[in-house]
């Protein structure tokens, strides 16, 4: 059996390892093109678990470095997720065309080119959701 690269066969090292050793009992012996190793020797089967461990040994690094950075950012008041698509200007100006009977919340979504579900979360994160359709709203 050949792969292109050995993260390419499994997730962990764990399941590189069983996935191997099964080829092994199965007298299937295993390739990785990139990294040039050859599990038919006992030699490759070493240079096998090195890689692997080392390749976990990096996705646990590249974990580690990515929290330590979402904290860092959480500390510096920043907070992760994409910036609301409407301002709090938009929807306060979508409230008010909603006041009016004959515009309905698509023609208010499409008015602002965003969808009406995003519409929705927008009216939503404001408190504004459940509010009865034609009433009027004054928003400070």
């Amino acid at each position: 059996m050949a792969v292109w690269k050995l993260d390419r066969l499994a997730r962990s090292l764990k399941d590189l390892v069983e996935i191997v050793q099964d080829l092994h009992d199965r007298n299937i012996g295993f390739k990785s093109l990139t990294e040039s190793i050859d599990t038919t020797s006992s030699g490759g089967r070493l240079v096998f678990r090195i890689f692997g461990a080392l390749a976990e040994f990096e996705h646990d690094l590249i974990q580690e470095r990515t929290i330590v950075g979402l904290q860092a950012a959480r500390a510096r008041g920043r907070k992760g997720g994409r910036k609301p698509a409407l301002s709090n200007s938009d929807i306060r100006k979508a409230v008010a065309m909603l006041s009016d009977p004959k515009i309905t919340k698509t023609e208010t979504a499409i008015h602002f080119g965003v969808t009406s579900t995003t519409l929705n979360a927008s009216l939503k994160r404001l408190g504004l959701a459940d509010l009865p359709r034609f009433c009027v709203i004054i928003i400070s």
